[in-house]
Formats: structure tokens, C-alpha cells, sequence
């Protein structure tokens, strides 16, 4: 490990040792500060997983920029019932990845699917890095800090690189995110912010070579991330315009009542302020109804926090995806706008929602 990483690792895990001896004793896998290059890593003793990288990007094109939204995700999720099962060909661990396409010109989203059980040399997540792999889809991390995305979908393809420009943002108290007032109600969660973006997208046939892009890489790892009253999720990830990073999220009850809320914001100079729960507040402003699913979600929201109060605004309407071949979900997660009080844009990301065709189960 090169000295600047060792002392990384050794500061972050004097900062997480308090937390992780809070929540000793509650029935979760062994807790401990976060500690990198492994925490990039999977962590199979835990039952979720997921590494969820989202951006925007722009090509060149005759007539102007031609802009896109782009989300690569991989999941890993343990399974119980196979736990003491000893083939081989046990299904111990689920992998499943998500990738979409926001074609903002074309008006249209394109979405495609992945699903295996570890193993058997179909898929794989690495425990000691960044390395996991779904048939041909790839999500690696490189010995210098940058992230490959590599995948082939059914009308087009990723082949994205994704240079950190920051340091990695620890979400939470120093990166174990609660999301419920149960003790157990928590993640590890880290976050890299303002990844720079360089590749190729191919969009049915037609190549396009990225001039500029910034990308947001979440990784978060759970056994209880919701509770039993909890139906599903607003989350923001904003990379700012003046190298500032916006986070910002509630858990909500069937009615729409926020159960729990959070996020966070760091300057580009590293100044970080953590939400609490009573920070955040999501306010519908404009709803759209999926012809699809028929769920209607909020594709506009005032957004209140300690940074600022903002609206977020999405590009496309419809960015939902049926994701029900691999996780068993519809959710609506696409390419949007952060925009200040006075109407300017001031950033851009990605506004995920969940539970809203039906509960989400994880």
C-alpha cells in the first residue's frame, strides 16, 4: 500500500472506531472502522450490497453537444437458506447488475438487465478491491483510483472510465449511515464525488466518443437498511457545478411521511457538514404517471437543507426502469438538474426514487 494510502487508512479508522462501538451488540456482522483499499471491496457476510455509479456526459456531434445520463450498478446479496449448503453449485451469493442509457436529444431512456449466482466463473466480486464482474459487464477499479465500466446491453454500450478528483466522502459518522431510529438501521456508506468521465458510449449502432462528463460513485453495504414501516426512498447525489458535492435522502411510509432523512455536503475544499433527520426536507412540486407501471412519481422537488433550499428538476419525465428480471422492482432513477433559489442551475446528478409501484423489498 503507497504511504499516502496507509495514512488515509490509518485517519479514517480512528474517525469510524466511535460508531462502530455504538452499534456493537445489535445482531449485525462484525463492525469495525472502514479501511481502504479493502473497504472498495465486497463484504459477503453482509446481506445487501450495491456499487452504483450515475453521471452525465457529452459528445460532440454535428449541430452541437449531443448530452446523455448514464447509471451502472452491481449488487451482491447473500442468501440465507444456502448458507450451510456445501456444493459448489450452491447459490451462496446473488450478483445482479442494472445499466441505463438517458438519451436527453432522443427523449428516451434505454435500460437492460443482469442476474447470476456467484461463481462457476459467471460472476464475481472481489473482497480485497473494486472488481466485479456479471458475464461480459465489468465495474473495475485500477491501481491509480480510476473506475472501467464495461458493458454491453441489448441498444447500446458502456465503455466508460471514471477519474476520482477528490477524496473519498464518508457519508454518515464517518461512514455508518443511519437510516432508522432502530440501532440497527444502518449502513456503511462511502461516496466519490466529481468523478471526472472519458469513453465511448454506443447508442444502437452509433459510437460516441465523451468530450466532458462528471460521474457519482456510491457504494453502501447493509443488513437492515430499512425499517419494517419503511416502503421506499428519495436520494439525490448533485456533483455542484463549483466542485461541491450535495447528498441528500428520506425514507418514507406508505402515506408519503418521511420516516428518516439525511445526506451531507462538501465544499471542493473538503469542508464537510453532515445532515441529521431533521435537516432534510423533500417537498413535491410536479408528478408524473408512468404509462407503464402506472405508479406516478415526483419528478420535481423543493429540497431543503442546511446547504441551501433547491429544486430538482429532472431532464426526462420518463426515467423509470423494470427492473422486476433481476431485483424484482420498478423504480424511477434518471439524470436531473440542481437548481438555487434564484432559478440558476448550479448542479447536476441523479434522483433516485423507490417504492412507489409497489414496496420495495431487499
Amino acid at each position: 500500500m503507497p504511504p499516502m494510502m496507509r495514512r488515509r487508512s490509518l485517519v479514517l479508522a480512528a474517525l469510524a472506531a466511535p460508531a462502530a462501538r455504538a452499534l456493537a451488540g445489535t445482531g449485525m456482522p462484525e463492525l469495525r472502522p472502514l479501511r481502504f483499499p479493502r473497504d472498495f471491496g465486497s463484504h459477503p457476510d453482509w446481506r445487501t450490497e450495491w456499487w452504483y455509479i450515475t453521471g452525465h456526459a457529452e459528445a460532440s456531434e454535428a449541430g452541437g453537444a449531443r448530452a446523455f445520463g448514464f447509471q451502472v450498478t452491481f449488487f451482491r446479496s447473500r442468501i440465507d437458506a444456502a448458507k450451510d449448503l456445501r456444493s459448489a453449485f450452491a447459490a451462496k451469493q446473488l450478483v445482479f447488475a442494472h445499466a441505463a442509457l438517458t438519451d436527453l436529444k432522443g427523449r428516451r431512456l434505454l435500460h437492460d438487465q443482469r442476474i447470476a449466482r456467484a461463481g462457476m466463473g459467471v460472476a464475481f466480486a472481489s473482497e480485497t478491491d473494486t472488481d466485479i464482474r456479471l458475464r461480459d459487464w465489468t465495474l473495475q477499479r485500477q491501481p491509480d483510483g480510476r473506475y472501467e465500466a464495461r458493458v454491453t446491453a441489448g441498444e447500446f454500450s458502456l465503455a466508460l472510465d471514471f477519474a476520482p478528483t477528490q477524496a473519498v466522502l464518508l457519508q454518515g459518522d464517518a461512514g455508518l449511515s443511519r437510516k432508522g431510529a432502530g440501532a440497527a438501521e444502518t449502513s456503511y456508506y462511502y461516496s466519490e464525488p466529481q468523478l471526472q468521465v472519458r469513453g465511448r458510449i454506443d447508442l444502437q449502432g452509433r459510437d460516441f466518443a465523451i468530450g466532458q462528463g462528471r460521474a457519482w460513485l456510491d457504494h453502501e453495504w447493509s443488513e437492515t437498511i430499512m425499517s419494517p414501516q419503511a416502503v421506499g426512498w428519495d436520494w439525490i447525489g448533485m456533483n455542484l457545478h463549483d466542485g461541491s458535492a450535495l447528498t441528500a435522502f428520506r425514507l418514507r411510509d406508505r402515506n408519503g411521511r418521511a420516516l428518516w432523512a439525511g445526506g451531507s455536503w462538501r465544499s471542493r475544499g473538503g469542508e464537510l457538514r453532515v445532515f441529521s433527520q431533521d435537516d432534510v426536507r423533500f417537498e413535491p412540486v410536479r408528478r408524473w404517471t408512468s404509462p407503464s407501471s402506472r405508479a406516478t412519481y415526483p419528478v420535481e422537488w423543493t429540497l431543503a437543507t442546511p446547504a441551501g433550499r433547491f429544486t430538482v428538476r429532472a431532464l426526462l419525465d420518463d426515467q423509470e426502469l423494470d427492473s422486476r428480471g433481476s431485483t424484482g422492482t420498478i423504480y424511477w432513477e434518471g439524470v436531473s438538474d440542481l437548481i438555487d433559489e434564484r432559478g440558476q442551475p448550479v448542479g447536476r446528478g441523479y434522483l433516485e426514487m423507490t417504492g412507489y409501484a409497489s414496496a420495495l423489498k431487499l
